[in-house]
Parts: C-alpha cells; sequence; structure tokens
C-alpha cells in the first residue's frame, strides 16, 4: 500500500490543525497542510466579510502554491464562479477535468496546475463562513471522491480552528466580552451565547462600545477623535513592523 495515497495515513496531519499562533499563520499553514493531504498544485481559504444574504462577499485570506494574479484580490458573492457556487449551494464540488467541464469559463487556474478542481464549503455551528479550494497538479491523476472527502473533513477542521481563534481572543479580552454580551441584549429575542461571529462585524461592535464608554465617561469629541487617532497610529506602526524589509 502506497501510504502517500492511503487516506488514513494522510489524515494523521489534521492533528497539526489546531496548534497555536495567529489566524493568519495559522490559515496558511492549514492550506499547506490540505495541499499535501490531497496532493494538491495550490489551496486557498476565501471567508465571507460582514454582510448577510446576498450581499455577504468572500475574499481569499490564505493560500498555498501559485494563484493566478485575478484570484489574489478577487471578491466573491453567492453563485459567482466556482467557489460563489459552492458558497450558495452549500455542498462540495468535485470537477474531474475543468477542460470538459461546463464550469470551464468560471474557473481561474495557474499555468502550474492542472485540470482538476475541488470545492468544500467551510462551516462553523452549522453557518457557512467560506469555502476552501484546491487545484491538482499537472500530469497528477484526476481528483476523486477520496480527495473530496479529505477536503470536506478538512474544511470541518479549518472552520474549528477558525472558532477557537476567535473565542481565545475574546476569552483574553474582558472588554470584547462585555460589548458582544451588550450587543446581544439590545437585540429582542437574541441569544447571550456568542459562539462565532464574523470578524468584521466583532470589529463595528468593539467599535461602538468603545465610542458609548468614551461618551458615557465624560470625554468630549476632540478627546474621542484623539483616541481614534492613536488606535490609527497603533495600526499603522503594526503594518510597518510585520512589512517586509528591501
Amino acid at each position: 500500500m502506497d501510504d502517500a495515497r492511503d487516506p488514513l495515513v494522510r489524515l494523521q496531519d489534521l492533528q497539526h490543525f489546531l496548534a497555536s499562533g495567529t489566524l493568519e499563520d495559522r490559515l496558511n499553514q492549514q492550506a499547506a497542510s490540505t495541499a499535501v493531504l490531497i496532493g494538491a498544485a495550490s489551496c486557498s481559504i476565501m471567508l465571507l466579510g460582514s454582510g448577510e444574504g446576498a450581499d455577504a462577499r468572500m475574499r481569499l485570506v490564505a493560500r498555498h502554491g501559485r494563484l493566478p494574479d485575478a484570484a489574489l484580490e478577487a471578491s466573491v458573492g453567492r453563485g459567482e464562479g466556482i467557489a460563489g457556487r459552492v458558497l450558495a449551494s452549500g455542498e462540495a464540488l468535485l470537477v474531474p477535468d475543468i477542460h470538459v467541464s461546463e464550469l470551464a469559463p468560471l474557473a481561474r487556474r495557474h499555468a502550474d496546475c492542472g485540470s482538476s478542481l475541488i470545492c468544500a464549503p467551510i462551516r462553523i455551528d452549522g453557518k457557512l463562513v467560506g469555502v476552501v479550494n484546491a487545484a491538482s497538479t499537472p500530469c497528477a491523476p484526476e481528483f476523486g471522491e477520496t480527495e473530496l472527502r479529505l477536503l470536506e473533513v478538512t474544511a470541518l477542521f479549518i472552520g474549528k480552528s477558525i472558532q477557537v481563534q476567535q473565542l481565545q481572543r475574546l476569552l483574553d479580552s474582558r472588554f470584547a466580552q462585555m460589548a458582544l454580551l451588550q450587543e446581544a441584549q439590545q437585540r429582542v429575542g437574541e441569544s447571550v451565547r456568542v459562539a462565532y461571529q464574523n470578524p468584521e462585524d466583532v470589529a463595528k461592535i468593539l467599535a461602538r462600545s468603545f465610542f458609548r464608554e468614551m461618551t458615557r465617561a465624560g470625554f468630549e469629541s476632540a478627546q474621542i477623535v484623539s483616541a481614534a487617532t492613536e488606535l490609527i497610529d497603533q495600526l499603522n506602526q503594526h503594518l510597518q513592523q510585520r512589512r517586509p524589509h528591501a
């Protein structure tokens, strides 16, 4: 038996999916592990931003391997492109050979990739939050049901990893916990249990709570603006520290 192709052996790699690190680092590691797991030339993870229903759009948050430039900056809504169809249907998709598929006009593929594509939805507590995509290597056998099922399993682990990371952040921040609790209590009939929320929505909730607390504490408008300016300055410093040196 070839261990490289044995699904049970390859599934052992999933034990590393909940490793420590930032969410960005973790997702990139998971994209790389997923590519190795299913024998893909490239793997990408797309997550939904803020918005509901038809307004919600996905963007690329992690990748392994080379992707076409158009895919790097793409904003994908439900039903748009192959990933958008998976998001709309909530079902994993296997395209053994894109060249003979009706989906060929929708594919964004790099020359380094083969002709097989697979996509699987990412869920957290049953809620669709994104899609994981993989493309085969050139001259390799077509993806089949085994690879599709492996991708579905890894999508579950990716969702859990995202959820664990967010919950860890919330537990580390009493301010964040109180802000989300207050937001839930203001909505009639909504449960105060917060298992997962879109990070962009959480950021907006924290901003509103920050403004309310400063207003209640008696800060004037100019002082609130000064606090917001300091926040932007801290962000700029953080981005400069992360920017690679020439």
